[in-house]
């Protein structure tokens, strides 16, 4: 039987280990989001959530 070299691959970070772009993490933690609106029906808290924070920062 022949050797094959493990198909495990280790990567490093150079910059930033550990740390992703807020853009990455908005976008994969925006699917769970939206399934979690949906099936608990929290339109409205959502709102209320959304003009609170708002209304913190001023606008």
């Amino acid at each position: 039987m022949a050797y094959t070299a493990s198909r495990t691959v280790v990567r490093t970070r150079e910059h930033g280990e550990g740390r992703r772009h807020p853009l990455v993490a908005t976008l994969m933690a925006l699917p769970l989001a939206v399934l979690l609106l949906l099936v608990f029906d929290g339109w409205e808290t959502v709102a209320t959530q959304a003009s609170s924070v708002g209304e913190m920062l001023g606008r």
